[in-house]
Formats: structure tokens, C-alpha cells, sequence
């Protein structure tokens, strides 16, 4: 990411700077070519990667939320219980929606084939029915989530984008889908920001180039293949991931960039008309050359810390579990390798710990979600406290968390997991005037040779699973 970063802000130095340069000893129609050059390679495609990254910054949201959904322990065991009392699921779906300002909330049950929707049951969801068609491309699926463009089921008339979540029981049997829907207006109002701004027509279009998605400013036809000068380059643009055309169309020069949003199957299409302006500018070019070397600089120095700081807030979300802090279960194969390579370079041994916080649906059910969250940050805070720096601590799931030990045997591991239980077992979370102990279950093992990360993963949460059988606030070793 970093050295992608870097390349890109010195090939966004070396255009900026020759252009400029090159201004200065060729005559005005090499001037006019630097200066197209630059709003195709370099200021549209900015402004594509721009409205992209905000794209993303919501997706990586609203798939977090998802996520948390699909692996809350309130949603697996009201589906094992029978889902018996359909208030209660609905009162979960409309917290959610409320909490986090989605536009809608939803679950379907495998079992009962139910629709559940914060107003209420919906509908049950049918193999004939084609507007059912996502929940059993879901159902089939083998990644555990998908992003999807559709009408909602609650309210026909908008598209919203759905975060489809697959769920899974205690054992990895499939139950259902749950997820979040995304307005597709807030991508609307970002065009139209984008558009206001720049003075750049910016819009969506699927596969077959008709345009799905405008700003309240467009006008002209409704597939790209009936706009002058752009049909015979339309088949171009819509067989690549990314491409830049230039186009005449009444007489004036249009510059266009377009890149395939894979989330929602559809082109993302910035153009840019080339203004008579332009010209009186290049007239003057020389004369502004030393003024507009220091707006260079000061631009690459804003294109900098711009992409630096969406780099840094992208990089956390998807690394980072946004309560506790803690890395979260999609780093953890990576951190494995490189704690295994260090512990084996070493000459030691990695161990890994896997804790639970007992009777913590109790918590959740008597005291709130609230309290729950605040637990959970203690359990964080405390196991932090008591674990070298280069122990890696990741949220694993609900209330479960994983403790990954480089150059640490059995015998140290267990150490450090009879530490950590009497640690938490000392603790006490006060909330809303609440005072609650807590205690939790810790299970113990050593990577052996020829083991895959899944195989210690594995061996440690059968021990969790003895320390929880044996009765709780306990260390058990792995076989």
C-alpha cells in the first residue's frame, strides 16, 4: 500500500512537473496536448479515486456492521431456540438501524424462510418469487458476504445497497442471511457534491452502458451509446476495468475516465468539457510559470495528506475491531505467518490462548448491550495489561477473543492464561450504577510441527470448550 502510494505521487510529481517545464520552450499546441494529458491521467482519475474511496469508506462500515451482526450470539440463539418470539429479532433489527443510521436492517431464516425487517415479518422468502432470487444466490455462495444493488423488499421504489451477511451456528451449519442496507441517495448527493465543485459531470452506468445513477444536473441521453462521438469508443469503455478516452462531441474537446466499481457492477464515468479558457491560459502560461510551480508543490502536498489519511482510516477499519481496539479476525492470518517465522527463526515456540467471558449473553440480556460493550473494552484493557508487546491480541468473535504468543511454550502459555483469568477474575465493570464481576474461560495450546494456523485455532477452542464444560473461570490444555 504504502510503495502503491508512493508510486503514485511520484508519477502525479514527474507529469505535473515536466508539463509545466515543458511549457516553457514549446509552442502553445505541445502546451494544449500536457494539458489533456493531465486532466485524463491525472486530474480525473483523482477525482474518480476520490468518490471511490468514500464509496469504500462506507461499504467497510456497513460490512463491519454486518459482520458484528452475523456473528452476534443474540441472533444465533433465538434462530437454535426456535425463533420463537419474532419482537424480539425485530427489536434487534430496528437497534441496529437506529444505532448506526442505516436505511434498513434485515435477517431471513434458513429454516423458516422468514423475511424479518424492523417493521416487522415481511414476507417468506420463495424460490419462484425473482425477487428472491439474491437470498438463494447468498444461500449458495461460498464467500461469506456479498454486496448487492436491488429495490427493497420493505419499500419498492428506491435501490439500496445491501451488505448480505451469511450466518452460521456454533458448529458452522448455515442458518440465514442478515445484513444492512445502504441508501443508494447518499452516492446521489456525492455526485452532486463532486459535480458542484469541480464543474465535472460525474455518473453510473451498468454493463451495458444505460446510465443508473446521475446527478440532478444531467442531461443528455440515457446510454452512453447515443452520445455523440463517444458510441464507437462505448465497447471500449465497457470491456475494462479502467480507461480514459478523449471525444468530440458539438465541436468541443471531452475528457473521460471510467473504472468498474466491482461492488456494484456498474462504471463510475468522470467527464470533464474542455473550456475556451483554456487557451487564454496557455497564452499566459509562461508568465505564471514560478507562481504555478509553488501551487504544484502545495497540491502534491495536499494529494499527499489526503490519500495518506484515507490510506490510514481504510487500513484501521479493516484491521482494527472499532470497540476494543484490538486486531480483528481478518489480520490474523497474516500476523500468524509472521509470528510464526519469527518464533521458528528464533528457535521457540508459539502458543495461543483462546478466551471467552462467561455467561456473557446473561450480561447482555440483563443489563443491555451497552453494558456488554463496556465489558468487553475492560476484558480488552485487562489482557492487554498482562501480555508482552509483541503479543498480538484479536477480537476472534462476540465475546471470544484469541491470544497469539511468538516464542512461547505450553508451559509459559499457561502461565500467561492463569495470569490473565485471575486478572479478569479481580476486575469488576461499572455501568449505570451496576457493579459486575467478571470471569472468564481461557483454553491453551502449542503450534505443532506440520500444523496449519486453522489446526491451532482448532486445538485451542477445544480446549475453551473443556475450560467452559468443566465450569467455567478455568485454563484448560489443549490434547
Amino acid at each position: 500500500m504504502l510503495n502503491r502510494k508512493s508510486r503514485f505521487v511520484g508519477i502525479l510529481t514527474i507529469l505535473l512537473l515536466v508539463g509545466f517545464l515543458t511549457t516553457s520552450f514549446v509552442s502553445y499546441y505541445v502546451a494544449h496536448d500536457s494539458l489533456s494529458s493531465q486532466i485524463v491521467e491525472t486530474t480525473l482519475p483523482l477525482t474518480s479515486d476520490n468518490i471511490y474511496s468514500e464509496i469504500q469508506r462506507d461499504l467497510l462500515r456497513s460490512i463491519f456492521i454486518s459482520s458484528m451482526m452475523a456473528q452476534d450470539t443474540f441472533v444465533r440463539d433465538w434462530v437454535l431456540d426456535g425463533e420463537q418470539d419474532a419482537r424480539a429479532i425485530i427489536r434487534y433489527l430496528k437497534e441496529i438501524q437506529n444505532r448506526y443510521g442505516t436505511v434498513t436492517s434485515f435477517f431471513v431464516s434458513e429454516k423458516t424462510r422468514k423475511y424479518y425487517h424492523p417493521d416487522g415479518v415481511l414476507k417468506a422468502v420463495s424460490e419462484t418469487d425473482p425477487q428472491d432470487k439474491w437470498y438463494f444466490r447468498v444461500q449458495k455462495m461460498r464467500k461469506d458476504y456479498e454486496v448487492n444493488v436491488d429495490t427493497d423488499t420493505a419499500h419498492k421504489a428506491p435501490l439500496t445497497i445491501f451488505i448480505n451477511y451469511r450466518v452460521y451456528d456454533y458448529v458452522g451449519r448455515y442458518i440465514g442471511v442478515i445484513g444492512v442496507g445502504l441508501a443508494v441517495e447518499a452516492v446521489k448527493n456525492l455526485i452532486d457534491t463532486y459535480q458542484n465543485r469541480y464543474e465535472r459531470r460525474v455518473f453510473f452506468t451498468d454493463r451495458e452502458g444505460q446510465i443508473v445513477l446521475r446527478s440532478a444536473y444531467y442531461s443528455g441521453p440515457e446510454n452512453i451509446r447515443q452520445v455523440p462521438g463517444l458510441s464507437k469508443l462505448a465497447s471500449q469503455i465497457l470491456t475494462s476495468q479502467s480507461s480514459s478516452v478523449i471525444y468530440e462531441n458539438n465541436g468541443k474537446t471531452t475528457y473521460l475516465n471510467s473504472r468498474m466499481v466491482p461492488e456494484f457492477e456498474w462504471y463510475l464515468v468522470v467527464e470533464q468539457v474542455e473550456d475556451p479558457a483554456e487557451t487564454r491560459i496557455l497564452n499566459t502560461l509562461m508568465g505564471n510559470l514560478a507562481v504555478s510551480l509553488a501551487i504544484t508543490i502545495i497540491i502534491l502536498f495536499l494529494v499527499n495528506l489526503t490519500i495518506g489519511g484515507y490510506q490510514r482510516r481504510l487500513e484501521a477499519m479493516a484491521t482494527t475491531d472499532k470497540l476494543t481496539g484490538v486486531a480483528n479476525r481478518q489480520v490474523f492470518g497474516m500476523l500468524f505467518d509472521h509470528a510464526h517465522r519469527t518464533s521458528k527463526r528464533r528457535g521457540g515456540q508459539l502458543s495461543a490462548i483462546m478466551l471467552d467471558i462467561d455467561h456473557f449473553k446473561q450480561v447482555n440480556d440483563t443489563y443491555g448491550h451497552p453494558t456488554g460493550d463496556v465489558m468487553l473494552k475492560a476484558l480488552a484493557q485487562t489482557v492487554k495489561g498482562q501480555i508482552r508487546q509483541s503479543d498480538i491480541l484479536f477480537r476472534w468473535g462476540g465475546e471470544e477473543f484469541l491470544l497469539l504468543l511468538p516464542e512461547c511454550d505450553l508451559e509459559q502459555a499457561t502461565r500467561v492464561a492463569e495470569k490473565i483469568r485471575q486478572a479478569i477474575e479481580s476486575r469488576s465493570v461499572t455501568f449505570g450504577g451496576q457493579t459486575i464481576s467478571i470471569t472468564a474461560s481461557l483454553g491453551v495450546a502449542q503450534h505443532l510441527d506440520g500444523d496449519a494456523e486453522a489446526d491451532l485455532v482448532r486445538r485451542t477452542d477445544e480446549a475453551l470448550f473443556a475450560a467452559k464444560k468443566n465450569g467455567r473461570n478455568r485454563v484448560e490444555l489443549a490434547d
